[in-house]
């Protein structure tokens, strides 16, 4: 009974980092391409179509991929850290914090979103490339601590 037990420990933990991981990657490059879009938006004429395109584009990359995508990241990884027992490791504590940084930094790309589609632009383009950099130096943080474990 105690082997089954364990066995499905093991089989459950695999299907969930295989879901972190999935779900991970589909809200990165998410992140990734929002930044953008939105510069491509902040571009373009002030109620001309090619505005409008972009403002249905980006709804769509924050509805149907980068929304849910987190959503499932939260989800599988909460459940993971509940089954390894991670809350007392200081790398997890470490990457945790990272995690919550970066879903602050996904509303507040929401919250320009819905900004730019009522015609308020307060940030430069370049800013937004600046901001684009930022997933990916959140993501090389969490790497590290999840691999090397420094602490």
């Amino acid at each position: 009974m105690t082997y089954q037990i364990g066995s499905l420990l093991i089989v459950t933990y695999a299907w969930l980092k295989a879901g972190h991981i999935i779900f991970v990657i589909f809200w990165i490059a998410g992140l990734f391409m929002l930044p953008r879009y939105y510069v491509y938006h902040q571009e373009s004429a002030p109620g001309s179509d090619e505005e409008k395109r972009w403002i249905e584009r980006e709804k769509k990359l924050r509805k149907i991929i980068i929304t849910p995508a987190m959503i499932l990241v939260w989800t599988f990884g909460l459940l993971l850290a509940y089954i390894t027992s991670a809350w007392t490791q200081g790398w997890f504590l470490a990457k945790f914090a990272i995690v919550v940084a970066l879903s602050g930094y996904h509303g507040w790309m929401i919250d320009y979103g819905n900004k730019l589609e009522k015609g308020i632009r307060p940030v430069s383009g370049k800013a937004l490339r600046i901001m684009n950099e930022i997933p990916g130096i959140a993501v090389a943080l969490i790497v590290v601590l999840v691999i090397v474990r420094p602490f």
